[in-house]
């Protein structure tokens, strides 16, 4: 098992398992939660697991990505100026960023699973309401509401990561990432006939239909041994871990689990404590520079195809003098994706899923750190690539090859800090790196929806420069994880 450089130990100042230390009674074994995961090993426990927890991507993307194929519309409805639109993904931002942090902080204190089940609720509630929304005003306050129940489905994947043994992490989670491409490419496929047909409030309604189903089989996934453990609610974790061993026909660890030290848990000093400190700005800073890029190209996508920009151009093409209708005069570019458009978000949607093998034997062969600087590299290469004069077909690439690189860097930033923080304090790390993620989600509508039609070149730079400063913290973070166990305690 590969283990982390000394120096890097020294900066983070990594402690043993608590539990570890304790000397166990005379003359009985015992063993941990991480002993048992990784003595019962992965088995038909873990492939139900991953198709459960990974379909909570499914209902996430179509949420999340719902707005770039809705934007045209009311954007024609409501008569929507740029910074109208751009608002729109802002706020669905802003509720993920407000709700992460609260979200988190309960799944430490309360579990894991009553917080998933809690916001797949809320999410399906206020999407539905959506699709009621009267007014723009409306519109833009309830899918504020959905972007805070869909912060909550980080836990699907904090459950995942607990449950796992130690050398399938690496290539199991990454991919997790297929549900997420089937999420986008179904939001797509609908849109393209649901929109011109029965119009985007349907679409919304149909769009909420995976996130319901999905609650009527959470109840057979239970709440991570790690975390009950960490509770000292050690019947409860035996259970679970004897159930695992069942359904994967293995046998348990000889003895009894022992109870880890108590521990006060979800604090967020833990986070800037000296040991964290460095870690958790750094990777603060690669999660916003991540989703900065990540939907900064979806939403240039958008906007490339709905006012076919080309050649950096962000100039209009000549209308037809003899279309004089209402959609050709309107101040706020009414134009309607046709089947071209949604024919190319599909192709560079599946851009996702290109990299995905490649990805997953550079995080599991070169680590995480140095996987995540090379993608964060090339992304800032890909941008400034984008702004070559080129035909549709080489714009389709480019952009397809973003999405497949954007994609990588989510990979692997879940993985690593999901395993750099230990049990007691990994939602809260997962909760306030995702608020930090929506910031920068929160300001690329503004670039990709406003400044790159003021200046194409100038978005695209910023873009690049961002993701050039990801790739530098991330080459220098100060531990890498690869093949460590996870903690339990601070």
């Amino acid at each position: 098992m590969a283990t982390a450089p000394k120096e890097a130990e020294n900066a983070i100042g990594l402690e043993e398992i608590h539990t570890e230390r304790q000397e166990p009674p005379k003359g009985q074994k015992t063993f941990t939660v991480e002993e048992a995961v990784e003595t019962i090993g992965f088995g038909r426990f873990h492939i139900v697991l991953f198709l459960i927890m990974g379909s909570t991507g499914v209902a996430e993307a179509m949420e999340i990505m719902l707005i770039a194929v809705v934007s045209p519309l009311i954007r024609c409805e409501w008569q929507l100026q740029d910074w109208q639109v751009a608002l729109v993904t802002t706020m669905v931002f802003f509720g993920y960023m407000v709700f992460s942090i609260v979200l988190g902080l309960l799944a430490d204190r309360y579990g894991r699973w009553k917080i998933l089940l809690l916001s797949f609720l809320w999410a399906a509630y206020f999407s539905l309401l959506t699709s009621f929304a009267p007014s723009y005003v409306w519109f833009v306050f309830l899918r504020a509401m959905v972007g805070g129940g869909v912060s909550g489905h980080a836990q699907g994947l904090i459950i995942k990561t607990e449950f796992l043994p130690t050398k399938y992490r690496g290539y199991m989670l990454p991919l997790s990432q297929v549900f997420w491409l089937a999420g986008s490419l179904l939001i797509i496929g609908l849109a393209s006939v649901v929109n011109p047909t029965i119009g985007w409030r349907w679409l919304i309604r149909i769009a909420s239909i995976p996130g319901i189903l999905l609650i009527l089989v959470f109840k057979f996934i239970p709440e991570s041994a790690r975390y009950n453990v960490s509770t000292g609610n050690v019947a409860a974790a035996l259970a679970t871990l004897r159930r695992i061993a069942k359904m994967n026909r293995a046998a348990m660890p000889e003895g009894v689990l022992r109870e880890s030290a108590k521990e006060r848990r979800g604090r967020f000093k833990d986070l800037i404590h000296p040991k964290y400190l460095r870690t958790t700005l750094q990777i603060w800073i690669i999660w916003l520079g991540i989703a900065f890029a990540y939907y900064g190209v979806i939403l240039a996508s958008a906007e490339l195809l709905e006012r076919d920009l080309v050649c950096g151009s962000a100039a209009p093409l000549v209308q037809d003098p003899s279309d004089d209708s209402e959609e050709s005069r309107s101040p706020c570019h009414c134009h309607m994706f046709g089947p071209a458009a949604y024919q190319t978000m599909l192709i560079s949607t599946v851009g996702e899923i290109a990299l995905n093998p490649l990805n997953i034997l550079s995080i599991n062969f070169l680590g995480r750190r140095l996987s995540l600087c090379i993608t964060m590299g090339c992304t800032a290469l890909f941008f400034l690539l984008l702004n070559i004069c080129t035909s549709s077909t080489g714009m389709t690439g480019f952009l397809f090859m973003l999405r497949a690189l954007v994609s990588a860097n989510f990979n692997t930033i879940y993985i690593y800090t999901a395993e750099v923080y230990p049990t007691t304090m990994r939602a809260l790390g997962m909760g306030t790196s995702g608020s930090l993620c929506r910031v920068g989600a929160m300001v690329a509508p503004f670039i990709s929806q406003v400044l790159m039609s003021a200046s194409f070149i100038g978005a695209l730079c910023l873009f690049s420069s961002v993701c050039v400063v990801c790739a530098i913290s991330a080459f220098t973070l100060p531990i890498e994880t690869k093949g460590r166990a996870l903690q339990v305690c601070v």
